[in-house]
């Protein structure tokens, strides 16, 4: 069997976020970027896990961005997987980024592909979608567990109210969320190796590029907290309705 799990940088969560351009560009100087936490922790883990009950697996890494990536790759290379792709091409736009994506995935013929079910920055959703659409396979996204018999996968979606099972053949795209594998550290041994796995970089096909950023803009800050006295509901109840509209 052979496996795809698609990567992606983002921002560190705690990094301070400006915007130039008259808010058409994110400030990229002093960002500490990361391995995308949905792509780790879930959809990389959980191939490893799978990997691990079928040494004869093939596990592939697949990243669409430029050089300064290659640190962020050997990351993961060091969490498993026997090598790593690098699409030499900034990830401006989803459609741009599946497109690529999908054209490894056609001349390599994998079983199956996971992603995130989405990256924390843009939080778009979109490219596992795009991907099985270009590739004309099943898709399933938001998957919380996931069973592999043979060619057969069982896996759980979390749905409003409930959790929906599903069944599917491979090959198959996968978008995967928190529940699908618990994070994993790269131990001394998965470092040192990674060292030595086959990075393969590769410049992209032509591809539309069909959306655009028109701006973006910073959520409001937040307010400071308002204390009421006790002895005065009255104002509380003024405020939970003009301000905070609850009732």
């Amino acid at each position: 069997m052979k496996i795809l799990v698609c990567i992606s940088k983002t921002p560190d969560t705690t990094a301070k976020i400006a915007f130039t351009d008259n808010n058409r560009k994110f400030v990229t100087d002093g960002i500490q970027w990361i391995l995308n936490p949905y792509d780790e922790w879930y959809a990389l883990v959980r191939a490893i896990e799978l990997k691990e009950k079928d040494p004869s697996a093939i596990l592939h890494l697949l990243m669409v961005g430029g050089a300064d990536s290659d640190a962020i790759i050997r990351k993961a290379l060091a969490l498993g997987g026997d090598q790593a792709t690098r699409v030499n091409a900034e990830p401006t736009d989803s459609f741009f980024v599946a497109s690529q994506i999908a054209s490894i995935a056609k001349s390599e013929n994998y079983d199956l592909i996971l992603t995130g079910k989405e990256t924390i920055d843009f939080n778009g959703a979109s490219v596992g979608g795009m991907v099985a659409s270009i590739l004309n396979i099943p898709f399933v996204s938001l998957a919380a567990k996931l069973n592999l018999t043979g060619s057969s996968v069982t896996l759980v979606r979390e749905i409003e109210g409930g959790e929906e099972t599903v069944e599917a053949k491979l090959p198959l795209v996968i978008g995967c969320q928190k529940g699908m594998a618990e994070q994993r550290i790269p131990n001394m041994k998965g470092i040192m190796g990674a060292r030595s796995k086959p990075l393969i970089v590769k410049e992209p096909i032509a591809a539309d590029i069909l959306t655009e950023i028109v701006s973006f803009e910073l959520p409001p800050a937040k307010k400071g907290v308002k204390l009421i006295p006790a002895d005065n509901p009255e104002e509380l109840v003024k405020l939970l309705h003009d301000e905070a509209k609850l009732i």
